[in-house]
């Protein structure tokens, strides 16, 4: 798609003009002053508090899915998505990578990357703001953008509430908000959630968690305030498996999944967390300063593929020390954003082990004259043998930079930067290791050190230029760079291969239109990276990271609401995305037999070309609330050769009916109302075995809520 036709298109759309809005969105993240998203030079949306409520949001992934750009699945039905933003995160074996995710100003990201959802209760989000694209003040060692999810401030007056839900799968959920006034200056919250499911239709998935958060507010005599927060959270997952592609079949047909032929019946993650947050703010003339400090420590229980994680003695230290500055500039208002940030994660003795109770078998290898033993498949999750011990540091710190000024009226600039520096230190000793080939544990490495260090840089540069009364132009210009993380860089240097940071620069032109009756976003964007890390899968099973010479994403996006009446809105979302390796060569096969082939031109697997969303809400004076979305994803490549697609799926529905009366509400949700059966994800290997995870087939939930 040529950037100039599309620009056509966008002048084409500026004609339209209209009243004064009020469909506005406000970011309050984006440029860490509440701004409306018509206002911010980059694409973002915002996801607001009723459409929370009305979709009955547990998990992240639910929130987004229909976000235009970005694709969101979670292979578990519970919170453990697989989020990409614009193709960024697409490297990422499990959790998200190359995302930021942020929770009231607190990276819920780890230094190296690697973000936990354990961490966020949904239940207590009023909102989730999604910047797409490098470049941000907030995404340190993020190129792909920034998920913020903002809960209301303990200042801040509100309803008590009590919500409970039950539905099918054994899903149960309680939920309980209360805020009040325990001094003259002083102000405490305190919200409870409790939530299980056991997802039968198929093995091995089912989950349950108990999150409390506390939360403290005091207003000084100067009207500074001081905000803290104490959360717990403890969770329970269990993991399922993929399925071959006879396995999928049958999944199709009957929606269940059972007795899967995978080696590692039994993957988990359980998990406890506690953390504290504070923050500090204060006004002196111009200059509002809003220091805060952050500790969490957690630990978990970890069976992947191979050997199972036990890590007792982790912990997160961490602050951003910002200010906001007003002046003038070309005698009109601007504002500076500075600020200073430091995030060290420290883990201590954290252990691996070898599955302790498995099946195997003989296997007679031709060409040899001999014999090996292969694990066939698990039979618990108990540790066996000690396999591997680790200690690692890692440590971001750096500075940001944004100014915001208006040389017009009609006519605002805003540029920023920052620069962070990460070093990794990891020690380890290798007793014995999982070997794909063999599939069975061989001797370990012995002791190993990693110690590494990245210099990252990002800048953006953006114009707003205001077109009518209600409707904007902007253009931006982004670069940032993006780090391997520890896991990444363990397991290219065992293939050999030393992993450097890429770099993303960011073409974007969009149009933000807010009427008295429509909202529309449009944005065309052409990102260009520069040793990509990219992940494969030799013909042995071994995952292998490595950079790509060069990839390019090209993409268009669209999202609007139409609200036809007081009572009903309307709208929907569209992505074009059209990304492909520029010059890539992939290491096919494994040891001695490995070869290089040419990627050239090859699109990247998983993204679709094509994806869409479309909803409908309509509420009535006599308290009767309905809503209905549908999404579609087109077909995309299940590899890097591009030898096979999956065909994607269209019009997966969800259904929302409710009726409020007072104090009052109940609703039925219903996740997938038309039961399709289809995989979130499909992949194929080097050596041409493909793999299905499968999507939530259809669930209900019925939710009863009383406010007080």
């Amino acid at each position: 798609m040529k950037i100039k036709y599309s620009l056509i298109t966008l002048l084409a759309l500026s004609s339209i003009n209209a009243e004064e809005i009020n469909l506005e969105a406000v970011s309050v993240t984006a440029t860490k002053i509440a701004t409306p998203t018509k206002d911010v030079s980059q694409s973002i949306a915002v996801v607001d508090e009723q459409t929370i409520e009305d979709k009955n949001i547990l998990n992240i992934q639910e929130a987004i899915e229909n976000i235009p750009g970005v694709n969101a699945e979670s292979s578990t039905n519970s919170p453990s998505p697989r989020l990409i933003i614009r193709g960024a995160g697409l490297k990422a074996r499990y959790g998200v990578r190359e995302i930021m995710v942020m929770k009231d100003g607190v990276p819920m990201t780890d230094p190296d990357s690697f973000t936990r959802f354990d961490f966020i209760d949904m239940q207590d989000v009023s909102s989730i703001e999604v910047q797409k694209g490098p470049g941000s003040i907030n995404a340190a060692n993020t190129t792909g953008g920034v998920i913020q999810l903002v809960t209301k401030s303990v200042f801040e007056e509100g309803d008590d509430r009590i919500k409970i839900g039950v539905g099918d799968d054994g899903q149960k959920n309680v939920n309980l908000k209360v805020r009040g006034q325990i001094g003259e200056n002083d102000f405490a919250s305190l919200t409870f959630s409790k939530r299980e499911i056991d997802n039968n239709w198929r093995d091995n998935n089912d989950f349950d968690a108990t999150q409390v958060s506390l939360k403290h507010g005091h207003i000084f005599e100067d009207e500074s305030t001081l905000e803290t927060e104490f959360s717990y959270t403890e969770s329970n997952m269990n993991i399922p498996t993929d399925m071959n592609a006879t396995e999928f079949a049958i999944f199709q047909e009957t929606g269940e999944q059972h007795n899967t032929s995978s080696q590692w019946q039994h993957s988990a993650r359980d998990s406890k967390i506690f953390a504290i947050n504070t923050k500090y703010e204060k006004e002196i003339g111009d200059l509002l300063l809003k220091p805060r400090f952050y500790f969490n420590t957690w630990d978990h229980f970890h069976p992947v593929t191979g050997l199972i994680n036990d890590s007792d003695d982790n912990s997160v230290y961490g602050t951003d020390l910002e200010l906001n500055y007003t002046h003038k500039v070309f005698d009109k208002e601007a504002t500076l954003v500075a600020g200073v940030t430091y995030k060290t994660d420290i883990t201590n003795d954290a252990k691996k082990y070898e599955y302790a109770d498995y099946t195997t078998q003989t296997v007679t290898l031709p060409y040899f004259p001999f014999s090996r033993e292969e694990i066939v498949q698990t039979t618990s999750n108990e540790k066996g043998a000690l396999a591997q011990i680790e200690d690692s540091t890692t440590t971001l710190y750096g500075i940001y930079l944004m100014e915001t000024f208006s040389p017009t009226e009609d006519f605002t600039i805003d540029m920023s930067t920052r620069v962070d520096k990460l070093s990794i230190d990891i020690s380890g000793n290798e007793i014995t290791a999982y070997d794909y080939g063999a599939k069975n544990y061989v001797p370990g490495a012995g002791l190993y050190e990693i110690d590494k260090t990245y210099n990252l840089f990002s800048a953006k540069i953006g114009a707003i230029y205001r077109l009518t009364d209600s409707t904007n132009m902007y253009a931006t210009i982004a670069t940032a760079n993006q780090a391997p993380t520890g896991s990444e860089i363990e397991a290219a240097q065992d293939q050999g291969i030393s992993l450097d940071k890429s770099t993303n620069v960011n073409y974007e032109v969009g149009l933000k239109s807010r009427m008295n009756n429509l909202s529309l976003d449009v944005a065309i964007y052409q990102n260009d990276v520069r040793d990509e890390i990219i992940k494969t899968t030799d013909a042995d099973g071994n995952v292998i990271y490595d950079n790509a010479g060069k990839t390019q994403k090209r993409g268009l996006e669209f999202n609007g609401v139409y609200r036809v009446s007081n009572e009903l809105d309307i709208g929907g979302s569209y992505a074009y995305s059209d990304f492909e390796f520029v010059t890539y060569e992939e290491q096919v096969g494994y040891g001695g037999g490995a070869t290089w082939v040419s990627r050239d031109g090859n699109a990247l697997p998983y993204i679709p070309k094509n994806q869409y969303s479309l909803f409908a809400a309509y509420r009535m004076e006599n308290g009767f609330k309905a809503r209905v979305t549908t999404k579609g994803w087109g077909s995309y490549y299940m590899d890097n050769a591009n030898t096979q697609k999956y065909e994607g799926y269209d019009f997966v529905t969800d259904l929302m009916l409710g009726y409020e009366y007072q104090a009052h509400n109940i609703q039925l949700n219903v996740r997938n109302l038309t039961d399709e059966y289809y995989a979130m994800q499909a992949s194929k290997d080097a050596n041409g075995n493909v793999s299905y995870k499968a999507a939530a087939p259809q669930s209900f939930m019925v939710t009863y809520s009383y406010t007080f």
